[in-house]
């Protein structure tokens, strides 16, 4: 990464930038991105992002955003910026058109070659956030046990970048010039620089991680009721109200350990695609998504947009042969390749309505993607976004996703209302970023679980169509749930108790 000087410095401040990053290179090939996590960020409105390709190799790149002064958070129609702990601005409307206002009030130098996320906004926008976007949906009046915001995006100016291939760390502040609160930016932002490097060579404090009693798991949502839901939604696709629906339950458990020995434990057994640990202060999301909602980079041709549609799942065989049998009767199973198929006609609607004209292709089909254990079959869509669209714009035109709700999508949302009882929170909805840059990378919020007030909370969905076995979709939903529950499981057992072997 180019370094910026003083007197480069000055000129980007004379040319109207209010944000110019600043950077530190070093080793970093001694460390994890766990064990730097705790040494730069651990503490509220910090997060950590990671990423393993293919269920066995861990992404280049890997994220720590440092503990942020400001914050956006939305509940239902208002919005607040919260800087160093006070509300400095509150918007009443729709939080989406606040938000993309927001993101002009930054004019922000990117040098060449920096990484897609450079800094921005990092954070959720829960399920709910569909009310902001569909008139027929807008209605926050469901029960809320967790009560978390609907939006809340925390604004990323000081991160780690981490390189797991070189072994290095490139560490990014940014200066504004503008801010009469510090005169000298340069100077200020080089010193934090310099602070930030000094705690990279401090030893690494391990959060507590002793065994505790292990607690049960508590379902508000009674299997009876849940398999009556599924009965109901069979009635109405009968009824040619829809193809399909997703319906979901919500478990719950008491949990006190440190909740990054719960991410700690969830990237063992379930590394994913998505991994992150975001710390908002009074709760944490801790998740390891295998699905993309929506991805949108920079390419020679435009702005790329892609959705990685995912369904149908078999667990991994136990041999490599049981693992090939596995995916070949996946993908010869009717009900799961007709599942699939409407989800890629519903991907390609989603981008046809942002994309440029005639850009709209489906570059992989219906292939298996191996996790660590389970299979799933994917598909790729891609479009190039039109030019006076933004990253709002494509969040609006894709979300929430179709593997979360159904088709027709704005129906399937009207039916899960509802059968669903509890408001959806995070669940279903996304993580992930909107950069600076201008890219936007997202994960739909599914293998996610909320530590708030002592307990944990888990949702998971089934898709149910015609032929829909009630038992066998609320048996989907306990297996989707069962990486979190065993990840805090391994929490409560102490993850630092040497077992033998």
């Amino acid at each position: 990464m180019k370094h910026i000087n003083q007197s480069e410095f000055n000129r980007l401040a004379a040319e109207g930038y209010n944000r110019i990053p600043l950077t530190l290179e070093t080793f970093a090939d001694l460390d994890t991105p766990l064990s730097l996590y705790l040494k730069l960020a651990n503490q509220g409105n910090s997060f950590l992002l990671e990423s393993v390709v293919g269920g066995e190799r861990f992404g280049r790149y890997s994220f720590i955003g440092l503990p942020a002064r400001t914050l956006l958070r939305a509940n239902a129609w208002r919005t607040e910026v919260v800087t160093d702990g006070q509300i400095i601005e509150t918007f009443e409307g729709n939080p989406l058109d606040f938000i993309a206002e927001y993101q002009t009030r930054f004019k922000v130098f990117i040098p060449e070659n920096f990484p897609r996320f450079c800094g921005g906004l990092a954070g959720y926008f829960g399920y709910d956030a569909v009310r902001y976007m569909e008139q027929k949906l807008a209605r926050f009046d469901k029960p809320d046990e967790i009560g978390m915001p609907d939006v809340l995006l925390l604004q990323t100016e000081a991160l780690a970048v981490i390189d797991n291939l070189a072994g290095k760390i490139y560490l990014i502040v940014y200066a504004n010039p503008a801010d009469s609160a510090t005169p000298n930016a340069y100077a200020a932002a080089h010193a934090r620089l310099d602070a930030l490097a000094k705690k990279l060579r401090s030893p690494v404090n391990i959060p507590a991680s002793a065994p505790v009693a292990a607690t049960q798991v508590i379902r508000d949502f009674a299997k009876a009721d849940y398999l009556a839901a599924v009965q109901k939604a069979k009635d109405y696709i009968a009824a040619g109200d829809m193809m399909q629906v997703q319906v979901g339950q919500r478990l719950k458990m008491p949990f006190t350990c440190p909740p990054l020995t719960l991410y700690r434990a969830l990237r063992s057994i379930n590394p994913s695609p998505y991994m992150y640990f975001y710390d908002f202060g009074d709760f944490q999301v801790v998740g390891a998504s295998p699905e993309i909602l929506v991805r949108e980079e920079t390419s020679l041709g435009g702005k790329r947009v892609t959705i990685r549609p995912l369904a149908g799942t078999r667990p991994r065989g136990a041999t490599p042969e049981a693992d090939q049998a596995h995916a070949e009767e996946l993908l010869a199973d009717p009900k799961e390749r007709a599942e699939h198929v409407m989800l890629i006609d519903l991907a390609r609607n989603d981008i046809g309505r942002i994309a440029q004209t005639g850009s709209v292709h489906v570059t992989d089909q219906m292939v298996i993607e191996r996790y660590s254990h389970v299979m799933h079959i994917v598909s790729n869509v891609e479009g190039l976004l039109l030019p006076d669209m933004g990253n709002l714009d494509v969040l609006k035109a894709t979300f929430p996703a179709g593997t979360l709700t159904g088709a027709p999508k704005i129906h399937a949302m009207e039916i899960i209302d509802e059968l669903e009882p509890v408001k959806r929170g995070l669940y279903g909805g996304a993580c992930g970023y909107l950069s600076f840059s201008g890219e936007m990378d997202m994960a739909i919020a599914i293998r996610t679980g909320i530590v708030k007030n002592g307990m944990l909370f888990v949702q998971a969905a089934a898709g149910i169509v015609a032929d829909s076995v009630p038992e066998s979709e609320w048996q989907e939903t306990e297996n989707k749930a069962r990486a979190l529950i065993r990840a805090a499981e391994l929490a409560q057992a102490g993850l630092d108790h040497i077992q033998p072997a």
